[in-house]
């Protein structure tokens, strides 16, 4: 499932970003830090970003660590496959995790392929619904993923840890990188306060109705 989530999204971002100028956001930064680029480039984006690669693969590294995979109480699918109900909502939330992400970035970037839709803002489809589909469908995933994992707790208790895992995604999804810089980025566009007063920002829900 992680190799998957892996493909996908490599072969997403290849696609959007070929022969497009850098992200605004490494742009920024070029532009902030001046003449210091290059060492808080290593140790502010290569570094870090290398050490929450680690915290987010907790769960991963956590499964391949057990020796023995026993599970009491478990519902027995067939005579070789064993699954617990824990399992079963982390594959459920994985799948709707990555049937988010896939749809809303595959929405998104139909959207910003047709000229006409140039300055406007997407609010069809999933995006409809949450103004972040990708970023929920993110968090969302590697939660399931956690849930998988923990299916094994009765053998291993210390797969509890990899909880740091789902945990710093969503933090960085809704605090640092994801939702918040690029609210930051619309933030003096009228249309986009207007979408932003009637859409959900993480959680899919209904849109308000605006008064007149």
């Amino acid at each position: 499932m992680v190799t998957a989530w892996a493909i996908r999204l490599t072969v997403y971002l290849t696609i959007r970003s070929w022969g497009k100028p850098e992200d605004f956001r490494y742009k920024k930064w070029r532009e902030d830090w001046g003449d210091k680029f290059m060492i808080n480039s290593y140790f502010r984006v290569y570094m870090l970003q290398g050490l929450l690669i680690i915290l987010m693969s907790f769960p991963i590294f956590f499964i391949n660590a057990i020796q023995e995979y026993y599970i009491p109480f478990a519902i027995q699918i067939d005579p070789s496959i064993a699954m617990i109900w824990i399992d079963v909502v982390g594959i459920a939330l994985w799948t709707i995790g990555f049937l988010f992400e896939t749809i809303g970035d595959s929405q998104m970037y139909l959207f910003k392929k047709n000229p006409a839709n140039k300055g406007k803002i997407m609010d069809k489809g999933l995006w409809k619904y949450t103004r972040h589909p990708n970023y929920f469908g993110e968090a969302t995933l590697w939660w399931g993923v956690f849930l998988m994992v923990i299916s094994t707790a009765l053998v291993q208790p210390y797969v509890w840890f990899s909880v740091i895992s789902p945990i710093v995604i969503t933090f960085l999804l809704l605090r640092v990188s994801g939702v918040t810089m690029l609210e930051k980025k619309w933030f003096d566009n009228p249309e986009y306060a207007a979408y932003q007063k009637k859409t959900s920002a993480f959680f899919p829900w209904p849109p308000k109705k605006l008064k007149e």
